[in-house]
């Protein structure tokens, strides 16, 4: 999703499109180290792409803040199928890559193996390191991020006062990050635990209309912490770059197809949630703080421990939670016909566990994380 002119607003003909940005982690295919080669492999992608396959729809591959990752990302979508086809394509691509410069992709949301992160010598990373000191040390994690077209700014901001409830299972079914710096931290998503530390992540205040929004952007820019307004890392917010609301919470995923119930949830999100907004019920007004909490809770068990239940905000089962998430946008997911993706996709996390319970699963107890490694690259581009 680079290029502003594929994304106008949505005009209310059809399904909303959605796209999705993943990140990945570049690793020696031997001991799962990660490797400096973003410059490398986004050029040989690039080449690729021009010479090799340019009938292909695969987005350009970029570099990131630091040197052993790299983002991809689809075009506009309408259907799930389609998205599922392209991100499988972009994953496709940059193995691809990866493979000819000696090394391989990972859907991992942190490193699992201890090393020491290289920052990407680009002005503005190194702008970011300046402010931001040591904090920059941990930020070496890969996310998924979701867009859903919007009709306009103010249905954005509608959208992102009433789906605040529901980011915390979100990051709960896409948690893929139990390891870090060569230990298990405990969590499932220890990659939301690192990025919390930042002073403009997490769930955000309830806005009540544009005009409160970007006066909010202003006032965090205007503080001189941020650098400009798109270090607006919250959970949810509009985007600078396209008309969408962009849902940042989750992990990048191993499996596409958990990747893709992820972005199918979210825009079923930001469909019921417009429409609650055109019919004029009000958001639920439940205090960030406790969104913090449903959010550690999501980040400390993924669906293997009690979550914080969006209707109640009591302690209840994943399995249950999660019935109510696809229950609460199921009108939508049969508008789009994802129904029975989402129940099906849903089945399947439960049952098979989450990016993190794979992860501990490989490790089998032994000491040599590089096995952990070795599945991700298996599962994030299946033979």
């Amino acid at each position: 999703m680079r290029k502003q002119q594929r994304w106008v607003y949505h005009r209310g003909e059809g399904p909303r499109t959605f796209g999705v940005e993943e990140e990945l982690l570049l690793v020696d295919p031997e001991n799962g180290i990660p490797r400096p080669l973003s410059g490398t492999v986004t050029e040989i992608a690039a080449w690729h792409a021009d010479v090799l396959r340019p009938a292909e729809r695969v987005e350009p591959v970029q570099r990131e803040l630091f040197c052993e990752m790299v983002e991809i990302a689809t075009r506009p979508c309408v259907t799930s199928a389609e998205l599922d086809e392209l991100l499988r394509q972009a994953r496709g691509a940059v193995a691809a890559a990866a493979k000819e410069a000696g090394a391989a992709v990972a859907a991992l949301a942190t490193a699992p193996v201890r090393f020491d992160p290289l920052l990407n010598p680009a002005d503005r990373y190194r702008r970011i390191e300046d402010r931001f000191a040591r904090l920059v040390d941990d930020k070496l994690t890969c996310a998924c991020h979701v867009h859903v077209h919007l009709a306009s700014a103010e249905e954005g901001v509608a959208v992102l006062d009433r789906l605040r409830p529901w980011l915390a299972p979100l990051l709960a079914l896409s948690a893929n990050s139990p390891f870090w710096q060569g230990r298990d931290t405990g969590y499932a998503s220890w990659r939301h635990q690192l990025w919390s530390r930042w002073p403009m992540s997490g769930p955000s205040e309830l806005y009540g209309d544009v005009e409160t929004y970007e006066e909010t952007t202003r006032a965090m820019v205007a503080s001189e912490v941020l650098l400009d307004e798109h270090m607006v890392y919250f959970d949810a917010r509009l985007s600078r770059r396209y008309p969408t609301v962009e849902v940042r919470v989750g992990d990048v995923c191993q499996h596409v197809e958990d990747g893709v119930l992820l972005a199918v949830l979210v825009r079923a999100l930001v469909e019921t949630e417009a429409r609650s907004w055109r019919a004029g019920r009000e958001p639920d007004p439940v205090p960030t703080a406790v969104l913090r909490l449903a959010s550690w809770r999501a980040s400390r068990y993924g669906l293997r421990g009690a979550l914080l239940h969006p209707l109640t905000w009591q302690p209840a089962p994943a399995g249950a939670v999660l019935e109510a998430l696809v229950g609460h946008v199921a009108p939508a997911l049969r508008a789009t016909g994802d129904l029975d993706r989402a129940v099906r996709g849903t089945e399947l996390l439960l049952a098979r566990g989450t990016g993190a319970d794979l992860q501990r699963a490989a490790h089998g107890g032994d000491a040599d994380l590089a096995s952990v490694v070795a599945d991700a690259v298996r599962r994030t581009v299946p033979a």
